[in-house]
């Protein structure tokens, strides 16, 4: 055997001897690419959506947290807070915001981690945290004694706000608002995207892409059994709810939503000030029967409102009837001490 022979041979011989690639490494390279590619996708489109759709209105900051809002009007004033998934826009597009901005101050504000308000990591930001934020940017805004109008989760948000400071609230109303502990199967399905590290990775890769593909359902579910508005249709920024922020926030919430209603109506029942709860007959997210009907059971005093062929989004099916609610709040006398 030739000396180039020799070398060919022994080459051939080494590599023979290397290691080929494992079928598991070439799975988890790959995985590892395709979760890249997502996650590289989701900010495009999240930074893409921001770009299209820019805030509308003004910054507060407190705490070193920035909140969001819109104002518009004077008189006396009106907070409105948002349910989940949507922003403080969706009193807008609801068509509540314009109609009582003609005889009343307006704000209403994204909460933490919505649209364009800050939610910082670290803080479990439950409705009463989330309401103690709110209080020290109302102060900032200089807003006082409003009417807190809550709608789904914003409820929560304004139950605490006034179960905090009494005095500082003037009334409430409370759209299809959920009241009582019930096992739900949105949580299950929300808490890994809530859980650190792991949540994290979600949010940023699979989590909008199941939740953008899931969207138009959610969407429907929450109007039925009315379509879904024109206006909300054209208007809304769809890829808002799936960006990894406000997944975060959303998934948080629906995993305190349970806890933050136990001993809910019996802290509830202290509350000397009017109290309009309002529902739709045909909710199918939270049904009036029990959370609606039964929360004015347990508050005397407290007014409610069942709107026939409303669901979810009742503030959509009759803006009319919930502007009338929130402006018949300051005629209504606190109820007396028992």
């Amino acid at each position: 055997m030739s000396r180039s022979e020799l070398i060919s041979s022994r080459g051939a011989q080494l590599a023979a001897r290397r290691p080929k690639p494992s079928r598991l490494g070439a799975i988890l390279a790959g995985s590892a690419a395709a979760l890249a590619a997502a996650a590289a996708y989701n900010v495009y489109r999240a930074r893409r959506a921001e770009r299209d759709h820019p805030p509308s209105g003004r910054f507060v900051t407190v705490d070193g947290v920035r909140l969001h809002y819109l104002e518009e009007g004077d008189g006396l004033p009106v907070v409105l807070l948002h349910g989940n998934v949507v922003t403080a826009e969706d009193f807008v597009l609801s068509g509540v915001f314009e109609r009582l901005a003609r005889g009343h101050r307006v704000i209403s504000i994204d909460r933490p981690g919505y649209g364009y308000s800050d939610r910082p990591q670290g803080s479990v930001w439950t409705a009463a945290a989330q309401a103690g934020l709110l209080r020290k940017a109302l102060d900032r805004l200089a807003v006082e004694r409003p009417v807190v109008v809550g709608h789904s989760w914003g409820t929560l948000v304004a139950l605490e706000l006034a179960l905090a400071q009494p005095d500082a609230v003037r009334g409430l109303v409370l759209l299809s608002g959920y009241y009582k502990p019930t096992v739900r199967a949105d949580v299950p399905l929300a808490a890994p995207a809530a859980v650190p590290v792991v949540g994290d990775l979600l949010r940023y890769t699979v989590s909008p892409l199941v939740g953008r593909a899931l969207l138009p359902l959610t969407l429907k579910g929450m109007f039925a059994p009315l379509e879904v508005p024109a206006r909300f249709q054209r208007e809304f920024p769809r890829d808002f709810p799936t960006r990894p922020g406000q997944i975060r926030a959303e998934a948080q919430d629906a995993v305190t939503m349970t806890p933050g209603v136990v001993g809910m109506a019996e802290r509830a029942r202290d509350l000397r000030l009017p109290i309009t709860i309002v529902a739709g007959m045909e909710d199918l997210v939270v049904g009036h029967h029990g959370h609606a009907e039964w929360f004015h059971d347990q508050l005397p005093g407290s007014t409610l409102h069942l709107v026939p062929g409303a669901g979810h989004m009742v503030h959509h099916a009759a803006p009319d009837q919930v502007v009338e609610a929130i402006a018949a709040i300051p005629a209504q006398s606190p109820l007396a001490a028992e």
